[in-house]
């Protein structure tokens, strides 16, 4: 049994285990074995940068999962986590963030924007005037992904060698990003500008699991920091966005364009340093997760589901066809992946041991529109290619429009058992962290193949 050296941790442990053993209901073994539980909740948590405090309160959390007392123990208890994450508290300064964490973050962070800047020493610069150089595109991931990476393994105590290995995708990235000679306005261009990052986020999720990606919890503890960036960074941007209205605003009041520095300077800057910023954030308050993901999730299953079912009705309705211009399949695939994410979020927050209640009937209600969606996509995208031949983009919509449905089939046959009480929500969960390699492995076989086989155009 793992002894932790953070003896106040070692007292809430034996402050749950009392808590246990004054229920009837268990005997001694079993309440070693729900410690033992709880202990490796609590390795996994520790050596994923949680203080000891915090990594506690999470643990007892996901251990309701295990029986209904550690639910009750739970709850009994749960107000002293968001007093926690609000509260600094004075007596334990090792709660708060350290000097040497902040400086690392804020320094990754200026790198992060002063790379986007180091192409214009070359003459690819920036303009308010000018669209963007195909190379920033192509390249975007390639200016932040690297030090993201870089604090994750630091923030983990990675040895030299993992980081070393976890520098051969992004090394490879950016050989394909810029070795093809592509064609002005090219579509193999802007396929790998859409795919490269999301080849490359499965080298950011190695370095984030470190060594778990193929334990328990590893994968799903990746895709809730991936869902947890997405809202800090969503949040930052929107008030990036107020920042540069009243930069404008205040230049333009002393008769000045401040055009040059907010296109050239804020914007591209901001969104680099705004990644390791919000990454930051979400390791620091990782434990609001457990209370954010179920609020998302309950909040736009609904809302995507009736939006999917009217769609469905007025295209019966009017019987028009989906318009197959890249800009339509890309929003589709956009729509279908947001589907799957709402599976996998709901999948995170969601207790694998409760009954099958209203929620997943409406999940699986939402997975059945989406995989209709994508079954008339692929049937408008097949009919486009018979007519017109193939092209990069039919083809890139057609492959991960096939990754989509196999994933969102498979997903609504997991759930349909699971609510007739045929199976069980973890084989659902289980599939779900198991296809992610798949969509990471596709994007990687477009940016590497497709530009030849089409010629780079």
């Amino acid at each position: 049994m793992t002894i932790f050296a953070d003896q106040p941790l070692e007292e809430q442990i034996a402050q749950w285990r009392a808590y246990v053993c004054r229920r009837p209901a268990f005997n001694r073994p079993d309440v070693e074995e729900l410690e033992g539980h709880l202990r490796d909740q609590l390795v996994a948590l520790t050596q994923a940068g949680l203080a000891g405090d915090e990594a506690f309160l999470v643990a007892v959390k996901r251990m309701g999962s295990l029986d209904a007392l550690s639910r009750e123990f739970a709850r009994v208890h749960s107000e002293r986590l968001w007093k926690q994450l609000v509260i600094a508290p004075d007596a334990d300064e090792s709660a708060k963030p350290s000097y040497s964490e902040t400086l690392v973050v804020l320094g990754l962070a200026v790198a992060a924007a002063l790379a986007i800047k180091m192409p214009a020493l070359f003459g690819l610069r920036l303009s308010p005037d000018e669209e963007l150089p195909p190379f920033y595109a192509r390249n975007a991931s390639l200016f932040v992904f690297p030090l993201l990476t870089i604090y994750l393994m630091w923030k983990r105590g990675a040895e030299v060698a993992s980081g070393l290995w976890l520098a051969l995708p992004f090394a490879v990235g950016a050989v394909f990003a810029n070795v093809f000679p592509f064609r002005t306005g090219s579509d193999t261009q802007v396929l790998t500008a859409l795919h490269l990052p999301i080849a490359l986020w499965l080298a950011v999720g190695f370095a984030y699991v470190r060594g778990r990606w193929f334990a328990d919890g590893g994968r799903m503890d990746f895709v809730r920091f991936s869902g947890e960036l997405v809202i800090y960074y969503v949040l930052i941007a929107l008030g990036g966005g107020i920042v540069t209205g009243f930069t404008m605003m205040m230049f333009k009041a002393i008769d000045m364009n401040a055009a040059w520095f907010v296109a050239g300077w804020l914007i591209p800057c901001g969104a680099m340093g705004a990644v390791i910023i919000g990454s930051w954030l979400v390791e620091a308050k990782q434990s609001v997760i457990e209370n954010m993901a179920p609020v998302l999730t309950r909040l736009f299953t609904p809302l995507f589901t009736v939006l999917l079912l009217v769609f469905l009705a007025t295209m019966a309705w009017t019987g028009n066809p989906i318009n197959v211009k890249r800009e339509v399949l890309i929003g589709f695939d956009l729509l279908l992946v947001l589907v799957v994410g709402l599976v996998l979020y709901a999948a995170s927050a969601r207790d694998p041991q409760a009954p099958p209640d209203f929620f997943d009937g409406l999940q699986l209600l939402l997975v059945v529109s989406a995989l209709v969606v994508d079954g008339v996509a692929l049937a408008a995208i097949a009919a486009r290619i018979s007519e017109f031949g193939f092209t990069p983009n039919r083809v890139a919509a057609l492959g991960e429009n096939l990754i989509l449905l196999a994933n969102l089939a498979w997903s609504a046959w997991l759930y349909a058992r699971f609510l007739r009480h045929r199976g069980s929500f973890v084989d659902l969960e289980r599939w779900q962290i198991a296809y992610l390699p798949v969509y990471a492995v596709w994007a990687a076989l477009v940016v590497v193949m497709f530009p030849p086989v089409f010629g780079y155009r």
